[in-house]
């Protein structure tokens, strides 16, 4: 075979090989081009990033607590007559709530009070042996000495009638501690005793009386808040957002009153307390709350609707739409969040479109389908300012 001939052969075999790949090739095209056709855009819904102020939110638990509460036990042994007050009652202050047998309590009143008639009516006599012995001595009948005890006699008499009156104000005083009033306006617990009962001096109790308009809420914060704490509270009165889990009313309003001054080592926190005026008495000593600080605001914040924002290994982001309805997932950083809004400090611009639902299905580069009722709803509902808050109470 001659070398043209050769030359001829392998031209042919490459022209062959370099058409069955192009062939091949073309059909893979072809066939992924189809698929592409195939898939169908996915639907999503979106939103247009918006710009307002924001307020950097403190989100803690608390608990309500009585402003004040007071176990009653009585300052005599004795024997309980009366229970004068319901379970769970509202009592005023100064009601009778318990009273016990005052039977002994004025015997020792009478005792008191006669042994004080008896000595005063001996007082009366020193004092006028005195004035007769002084007539007595002017008129040289009696010595100085014999008038100077009539004197002594007389402040023997004079003590013994200050001591009778102790006495008889002792014997009052007991006899008072015989009824148990309430020591302020509240609400008085279960029934502790029962007509009948004996108690102990300072040992049994008798009720508990809970103040609570106004009462405190009590909660914790992490040490890490305190310079904005500080920073807020020299401000003025810092105002702290009370709302009950699962209570769709509006929530209420206390101004923070109390600051501790040290840090709970074993859990980095620092107790505070808010004062809240519960007019209606929707809070209950001892329920758990939800508590809201406002520390600081994020003025001309750029925002987005809280749904929007995804947590991924590498932190949170959001799927934004381009141009070509193709989405970008994009890597933010969350500045604040209130109201079902979240702002946004970085990776993402005014009016740029987010995915707001249907994230599930998206990645890099995906077709989507933004339904237009939401694209348009979105920016009037979910940004729209939030509504004021109430005063105190309700």
């Amino acid at each position: 075979m001659t070398r043209s001939r050769r030359l001829l052969l392998a031209a042919v075999a490459v022209a062959l090989v370099a058409a069955g790949y192009w062939y091949q090739t073309a059909r893979q095209l072809a066939a992924v081009s189809k698929h592409a056709k195939a898939v169908p855009a996915v639907p999503v819904t979106a939103a247009k990033a918006t710009v307002r102020d924001m307020p950097i939110l403190l989100e803690v638990p608390g608990r309500a607590e009585a402003y004040a509460s007071v176990t009653l036990k009585s300052r005599l042994d004795g024997q309980v007559t009366a229970v004068l007050y319901s379970e769970g009652q509202r009592v005023s202050h100064g009601a009778v709530l318990v009273r016990l047998d005052p039977g002994d309590f004025d015997a020792r009143l009478l005792q008191a009070e006669a042994n004080l008639a008896r000595n005063g009516a001996q007082l009366a006599k020193a004092r006028a042996d005195v004035e007769r012995y002084l007539a007595l001595q002017r008129r040289g009948f009696v010595s100085e000495e014999k008038v100077n005890e009539l004197r002594t006699a007389e402040a023997a008499a004079a003590a013994t009638v200050k001591a009778d009156r102790a006495a008889v104000e002792l014997a009052r005083r007991q006899l008072a501690y015989a009824t148990i009033r309430a020591p302020f306006a509240g609400v008085v617990g279960a029934r502790l005793v029962f007509p009948g009962s004996a108690i102990k001096v300072n040992e049994t109790a008798l009720a508990v009386v809970n103040r609570v308009r106004p009462l405190y809420v009590t909660f914790s914060v992490p040490e890490k808040h305190l310079p904005r704490l500080r920073s807020a509270m020299r401000k003025g009165e810092l105002q702290a957002t009370v709302r009950i889990p699962g209570d769709q009313e509006q929530p209420l309003q206390a101004t923070v009153s109390f600051l501790d001054n040290s840090v709970d080592a074993s859990t980095g926190t620092i107790q505070m307390k808010a004062l809240l005026e519960n007019r209606d008495e929707h809070l209950t000593p001892g329920q758990f709350v939800n508590v809201s600080l406002a520390l600081d605001t994020l003025v001309n914040a750029v925002v987005v609707p809280a749904e929007a924002v995804q947590q991924g290994p590498d932190g949170a982001f959001l799927f934004v739409v381009r141009p070509d309805s193709t989405v970008e997932p994009r890597k933010i950083e969350v500045g604040a969040s209130d109201r079902g809004l979240t702002a946004i400090s970085k990776g993402i611009a005014v009016d740029e479109t987010v995915v707001t639902d249907g994230q599930l299905r998206l990645t890099a580069d995906t077709l989507v389908h933004v339904k237009p009722a939401r694209l348009e709803a979105a920016p009037a509902a979910a940004m729209a300012p939030p509504a004021p808050a109430s005063g105190p109470g309700r």
